[in-house]
C-alpha cells in the first residue's frame, strides 16, 4: 500500500482501539511500534509492527492539514501556519498545533487532537492528546461532594484566584472545563478563556442538559482565545481580556512573573481568575508562586494571596485496580486560619501544612489513605504516591496489601 494508504491505516487502527480502550495519547515515531496511553498504562500495538518514516510522515501531515484555521490570526501566525510541517519542524525543530476530527475509512469522524511533531534519535516522531468532544460533570471527576460543592460557591464569587495544580497529564484541562461548563449552564456571566491550545469548546446552547432545558440559551457567555491565533501570548491575552469586561478568566496556564503578577491584580480588581501551576500540593504551589518574585516582595505577595486566593486543587491521576482514579488536595480561603498561614508562610511547610489538616480542606497523603481503604489502589501505588513518605505518622498507612487481593 502507499505510504498516505499506510497513514491512513495506522490512524484508523489507533482509533479503534482508541474507542475499545479509552486512551488518552497516541505515540507513534519512526522505525518504532506505536504505542498508547490507557487508563490501565502504556499499551503497544503490535499490529501495526515498526512505522516507516516516510508513514510517520504522512500522519503527521494529515494531521497538520487538519488543524483549525484562522483567518484572524496574527500575520507571524499565519506565515507558520501556512509553512509545510517540515518546513516548520526544520526551522523550529517541533510543530505544536491542534487539529479537528480526521475522517476514517469506517466513515466516523475521530475526536480533536492536540499534536506535537518532534524529531529523536530514531527521526520523526508524533505525540498526540486525544481531547474529548463531552465536557464531564464536576460530580463525575472524583473529587468530594463537599469540594465540588466549595468549588460551585467560590465560582459564584464577585473576585478571587482559584489554582488548579498538578503535573502534566493530571486531568487539570478536563477539571477547568467542568468548572467553566458549569459557571456557563447556571451563572450570568461573562467568561473569556485564553489557552494554548482551545482544547474543549464550549457549546452555545444547554446540549446535554435534560430534554426540556436543551432549547434554553444559557445564561453564560464564553469567549475562548488562543496563544498564537488570537493573541501573541498568555501575559498580552490576560491584559487583553480586562478590556473585554469578564466576570471570570481562565488562563491556560502561569509561565512567567509578569502573568502571575497581572492574575493577581486582576483577582483583586474584580474578576474570579482560574489558572494553572505544574506543582504538586499547596504547600508547593505556594512556593512556586513567590519563586516568581525577588526575595524582597515575597511578604507583600504573600499578602496579597491571603486576601485574594480563593482555592488550591491539586490533582493528580494513577493507576488503579479498575482504571485511573484521582487523587487530589484540596485547600480552602475560607478561615482566618487559613489566611494567617498563607500571609506568614516563610518556606517552612509546617504551618500550612497544619491548616490544610483543618475541617473542610482535604489533605493529599489523607485522601490517598481513603482510595487505598476502599480497594481503589494497591499498596504500591499508594507508597509511589505519597506527598509526605517520611511524615512522622506514615507508620499509620502501613498495611497488609493481601486483603485485597
Amino acid at each position: 500500500m502507499s505510504d498516505f494508504t499506510h497513514a491512513l491505516h495506522v490512524l484508523s487502527e489507533v482509533f479503534t482501539h482508541a474507542g475499545e480502550y479509552d486512551i488518552s495519547d497516541i505515540q507513534l515515531r519512526s522505525d518504532r511500534i506505536p504505542y498508547i496511553h490507557t487508563k490501565k498504562g502504556l499499551m503497544v500495538i503490535h499490529s501495526l509492527g515498526q512505522l516507516p518514516e516516510s508513514v510517520v510522515l504522512n500522519v503527521i501531515e494529515m494531521l497538520y492539514a487538519g488543524q483549525d484555521v484562522d483567518k484572524y490570526a496574527s500575520k507571524d501566525n499565519q506565515l507558520v501556519g501556512q509553512m509545510g510541517v517540515m518546513n516548520r519542524l526544520q526551522e523550529y525543530k517541533v510543530a505544536d498545533f491542534s487539529c479537528n476530527g480526521q475522517l476514517m475509512p469506517n466513515g466516523e469522524l475521530s475526536g480533536r487532537m492536540r499534536v506535537q511533531a518532534h524529531l529523536s534519535s530514531s527521526g520523526l516522531g508524533v505525540t498526540c492528546r486525544i481531547l474529548a468532544d463531552d465536557i464531564p460533570d464536576l460530580d463525575v471527576l472524583g473529587l468530594g461532594s463537599d469540594t465540588t460543592e466549595a468549588l460551585r460557591g467560590f465560582l459564584q464569587r464577585r473576585q478571587g484566584m482559584g489554582l488548579v495544580t498538578g503535573q502534566t497529564g493530571s486531568g487539570k484541562s478536563t477539571t477547568l472545563a467542568a468548572l467553566i461548563d458549569w459557571v456557563r449552564r447556571n451563572c450570568d456571566r461573562h467568561i473569556v478563556t485564553v489557552e494554548d491550545p482551545i482544547e474543549y469548546r464550549y457549546p452555545h446552547d444547554m446540549t446535554g442538559s435534560p430534554p426540556e432545558d436543551q432549547d434554553r440559551v444559557p445564561p453564560g457567555l464564553v469567549t475562548q482565545q488562543e496563544v498564537g491565533k488570537h493573541v501573541m501570548s498568555y501575559h498580552q491575552g490576560l491584559k487583553d481580556v480586562l478590556r473585554k469586561a469578564p466576570h471570570v478568566i481562565l488562563l491556560g496556564e502561569v509561565r512567567d512573573r509578569e502573568t502571575m503578577d497581572t492574575v493577581i491584580e486582576a483577582a483583586q480588581t474584580g474578576h474570579v481568575v482560574i489558572t494553572t501551576l505544574h506543582t504538586n500540593g499547596a504547600v508547593k504551589t505556594i512556593s512556586r508562586i513567590l519563586e516568581f518574585f525577588p526575595r524582597d516582595q515575597h511578604r507583600s505577595i504573600l499578602g496579597r494571596l491571603s486576601e485574594i486566593l480563593m482555592f488550591i486543587l491539586s490533582q493528580g491521576l494513577m493507576k488503579g485496580r479498575d482504571g485511573r482514579v484521582l487523587n487530589y488536595e484540596f485547600l480552602q480561603n475560607t478561615e482566618s486560619s487559613v489566611r494567617s498561614g498563607i500571609a506568614s508562610y516563610d518556606g517552612g511547610a509546617k504551618s500550612l501544612e497544619d491548616v490544610i489538616r483543618q475541617s473542610g480542606n482535604v489533605e493529599w497523603d489523607a485522601n490517598l489513605k481513603n482510595l487505598y481503604d476502599q480497594g481503589k489502589i494497591d499498596f504500591e501505588t499508594f507508597q509511589l504516591n505519597m506527598m509526605n513518605p517520611d511524615d512522622a505518622d506514615s507508620n499509620l498507612f502501613i498495611e497488609d496489601d493481601a486483603a485485597f487481593g
